[in-house]
């Protein structure tokens, strides 16, 4: 496979699912034929993932709410795609965490994780 646009912007798992996605709906497409395998698995993969109950609304609000915090573009990222739900996941995802976040900051942050991100409250929308 030989790549035809070099791109510098990061892809969430939910952009990566909804491309994959809208690759798989264009039938017309022919390099459909050479990815089915690699789509069909991706999509499979990523629907098992947070990213399936995620929406652009979600996401922009989500990434409003970590401004206080001022992570870098690849934490938020991170955040958005693991979902991290207590502090050990959030310290393995921010760098120098324990120098950067208070204990209530990363209370906070947990709070915001949840409150966008949660599956179990997003399923009950």
């Amino acid at each position: 496979m030989e790549v035809l646009k070099e791109c510098s912007a990061y892809l969430s798992n939910y952009e990566v699912l909804d491309i994959l996605q809208s690759i798989k709906s264009n039938k017309k497409q022919k390099a459909l034929n050479q990815l089915a395998t690699i789509t069909y698995q991706t999509i499979r993969y990523l629907e098992d993932t947070p990213c399936k109950k995620q929406s652009p609304e979600k996401i922009n609000s989500f990434l409003q709410a970590l401004e206080p915090f001022k992570l870098t573009k690849c934490e938020k990222l991170t955040l958005l795609n693991q979902c991290p739900k207590n502090a050990l996941e959030l310290q393995l995802i921010i760098e120098d965490s324990e120098d950067r976040l208070t204990e209530e900051q990363f209370e906070a942050l947990l709070k915001v994780i949840a409150e966008h991100l949660d599956e179990e409250e997003q399923s009950a929308d």
